[in-house]
């Protein structure tokens, strides 16, 4: 699965396998956040097993676990992660979390709702209901 452009630096996707991380550092990206919490699902990869084929590709690994909506101190922890404006991908199951999460954190430092929604809606995911 290719990633998903939210913004010029931010991109989503869903479960991301350890053999596609070099072609996404080949690709320019330089840091990946996980949201995805570990056993989700049987046969998933562990944030272990993510961070040691990120850091193997170059890559820095952030694990940011949503179950659910993300929380206000997700969302923050996100957007101080996404601040320096490095090249990321978040992922989780779908990537809908991880969208959600990116857009609370951008509404957090003051982006307009209706333009975050149009990017993830554009990227392919309705956060119509997530509250920004």
């Amino acid at each position: 699965m290719t990633p998903r452009p939210l913004s010029a630096a931010v991109w989503t996707s869903p479960q991301l396998s350890p053999d596609a991380l070099p072609a996404l550092a080949a690709a320019g990206v330089t840091r990946i956040i996980s949201n995805r919490p570990d056993g989700e699902e049987p046969g998933q990869p562990t944030a272990a097993e993510m961070e040691a084929a990120a850091r193997a590709a170059g890559l820095d690994f952030v694990w940011i676990p949503v179950s659910g909506l993300p929380g206000p101190g997700q969302a923050a922890a996100v957007g101080e992660q996404l601040a320096d404006g490095a090249p990321t991908v978040m992922f989780c199951r779908s990537g809908m979390r991880s969208a959600a999460a990116w857009a609370m954190s951008e509404r957090m430092r003051g982006a307009d709702a209706d333009a975050l929604r149009a990017a993830a809606l554009a990227a392919g995911y309705d956060l119509g209901r997530v509250p920004l």
